[in-house]
């Protein structure tokens, strides 16, 4: 699972692309509340990068561009709010929420947390690394990857799925390593800021019966409209 947590069981079906839209779009119209521009704005121009490796429709993204720059509809009105706490078994969770409404998030939450332990602010976090996270790809087969994560100024790296790389960057350096990376020979698909777990612990330590309870848990959260991602303190 990593620092991200994401079902590995959720099938992809209309609903399930739908609902990843409304997320991503929601991620957009805040980004761009700073201009429209993504030339101009790297934290839109990440949120675009983002829905396009999702697929976004592009009639979909202007939409929310323009939503969120102010031109349709009226402003803004997201906001993010981070909760911490535990699923079942202790695992340490960070739930982060985007909402127009933070009394409708924190009364989900609170029912959410039931079947485990809502903490307070830093009760978990102070387990987890706040970086920049780059999904990048070798684009011609003599990339060094070793030598592309020092020079474009990365602080770490580490092997993805299907031959790609995740590069790790202090809070301030990530779209600076983003924009370096092509220089190197990777093709950059995804750059966000995470919270990375200090000591993650294995699933495997855990029996088949709590690692289903942990799972139904985050499945439950991950369904939540409000709720954006989820990291955890397991590691695969």
């Amino acid at each position: 699972m990593g620092a991200q947590w994401k079902s590995k069981h959720k099938a992809d079906t209309a609903a399930a692309k739908g609902k990843l839209f409304t997320k991503l779009a929601k991620e957009v119209m805040v980004a761009a509340r700073n201009g429209a521009d993504p030339s101009m704005n790297s934290k839109l121009r990440m949120a675009v990068e983002a829905a396009r490796k999702a697929s976004m429709p592009k009639d979909t993204l202007e939409r929310a561009i323009k939503k969120g720059a102010g031109l349709l509809d009226g402003p803004v009105n997201y906001e993010y709010i981070v909760y911490e706490g535990f699923a079942p078994h202790q695992v340490p969770v960070i739930v982060e929420c985007l909402t127009d409404n933070k009394n409708r998030s924190a009364q989900s939450v609170r029912v959410l947390f039931r079947k485990g332990q809502l903490g307070s602010s830093g009760s978990v976090s102070w387990d987890f690394k706040r970086l920049g996270q780059i999904d990048a790809s070798p684009a011609t087969a003599d990339a060094d990857v070793e030598m592309a994560a020092i020079e474009a100024g990365a602080q770490d790296f580490e092997a993805g799925e299907d031959g790609d790389f995740i590069f790790y960057t202090e809070l301030t350096d990530l779209d600076a390593v983003a924009k370096a990376l092509p220089e190197y020979g990777f093709t950059v698909s995804a750059a966000k800021l995470i919270y990375k777990p200090n000591n993650p612990v294995s699933m495997s330590t855990l029996t088949d019966e709590q690692r289903a309870e942990v799972e139904s848990f985050l499945e439950a959260i991950e369904n939540d409209d409000d709720v954006q991602e989820i990291y955890t303190g397991l590691a695969d």
